[in-house]
């Protein structure tokens, strides 16, 4: 049987994005490694021909789309789903964004394997227009994929209420174990191992950014907590105001995309911490596993499910203010959330164990 799969839903590979290329990145090759041919979609900003490329031994199909904002990404998708749709081959589509435009794929009977991600139109980020859209595009791709992957019990529950739950396999995200500190990349920020806290996560309400540094802030650590993102108070109001409410001790580093600094700063920090309010299974927590990271999360049923033994939880900037004190005075309480978020981890989120289910459930959709 000729194994073929088109990636479509990202920008392309190598990552450079997000959690969605991240995956691919480590799909793609995995794939190729076992008998694939696997063709990602990928967008370039500019105008011009389609054209071909190779990376690992997979056939990268570059699509130049004039901009680089959400209407170009649109257009992207638009583009590489109509391109796909001239091929009989399995399809792989990250995210269900733009899942409207599967009517194409089905229409032309290519079978269509759909990861639906989190609850996007829930986010409190997104305007009245916006939640439409998604909500739309959930109902879209719940009706036009032939297979639906969810990354997260929750999301499986959520999306069982529209479809049948044997159209639903659940198979959660993936990452590499972390164990190595680089002293020199700490020092560079002027940080010792074990003497300070990281957050990282987008600069948006729903990730509790606010009422986590209002907790930090509210009386001295002695340690610093390290913020990553981008923050432009002077275009956003929010920033403004996360960076108003911010001690001496909160050090906004900006935005760091460097593998190894972001790594070395999981790897190196006393505690993560993880506001996230809203989705299934987040790169960024199940990373913090793989760091054997100590975890401070934000109290809902998808972060518990994910960090379960390993974090401690707040649900108020009192009860955050509380947790960062149990982490940074008690030392015992942080060996122990630490050795469970590599057991979690092992348990779970191994990148081996998610791409082997990941093929053994498109093996199933491939064509006959």
């Amino acid at each position: 049987m000729k194994k073929t799969i088109r990636i479509l839903g990202i920008r392309g590979v190598p990552a450079s994005h997000g959690g969605f290329e991240t995956f691919a990145e480590a799909l793609a090759p995995f794939l190729v490694a076992n008998g694939w041919e696997v063709i990602v979609y990928c967008q370039e900003e500019g105008e011009g021909e389609i054209y071909e490329s190779d990376w690992q031994g997979v056939r990268r199909i570059h699509i130049p789309v004039k901009g680089d904002g959400a209407k170009s990404t649109v257009v992207f998708d638009w583009i590489s789903t109509v391109h796909a749709g001239k091929f009989q081959d399995l399809c792989l589509t990250l995210g269900y964004n733009t899942a409207v435009f599967g009517a194409v794929l089905r229409l032309k009977g290519v079978p269509n394997v759909v990861n639906m991600d989190g609850i996007e139109w829930r986010r409190g980020k997104w305007g009245a227009i916006a939640k439409t859209w998604f909500w739309l595009n959930e109902w879209a791709g719940s009706l036009l994929g032939n297979h639906m992957i969810a990354d997260h019990p929750e999301i499986k529950k959520h999306l069982a209420r529209g479809a049948a739950e044997s159209k639903i396999t659940m198979i959660p995200y993936g990452a590499d174990r972390l164990d190595d500190i680089n002293s020199d990349i700490l020092a560079r920020y002027d940080l010792k191992p074990n003497q300070f806290g990281v957050l990282i996560a987008r600069a948006e309400p729903e990730n509790s950014v606010l009422e986590v540094v209002q907790a930090y802030s509210k009386r001295p650590r002695g340690m610093p907590l390290v913020v990553l993102g981008n923050y432009k108070p002077d275009e956003n109001p929010f920033h403004a105001q996360v960076l108003a409410a911010a001690s001496d001790e909160v050090r906004f580093l900006g935005a760091i995309y460097e593998k190894s600094v972001v790594n070395t700063l999981r790897t190196g920090a006393r505690f993560y911490v993880h506001g996230h309010q809203v989705g299934g299974t987040n790169p960024s927590l199940v990373e913090a596993l793989g760091a054997g990271s100590a975890v401070l999360a934000h109290d809902n049923r998808f972060n518990r499910w994910v960090a379960a033994d390993a974090g401690v939880y707040f649900g108020s900037v009192d009860e955050c203010d509380v947790r960062l004190g149990d982490l940074i005075n008690d030392s015992k309480l942080v060996e122990q959330l630490k050795l469970a978020a590599h057991t979690q981890f092992h348990a779970r989120f191994e990148w081996q164990d998610i791409l082997n289910q990941y093929e053994q459930l498109l093996l199933q959709w491939l064509p006959k």
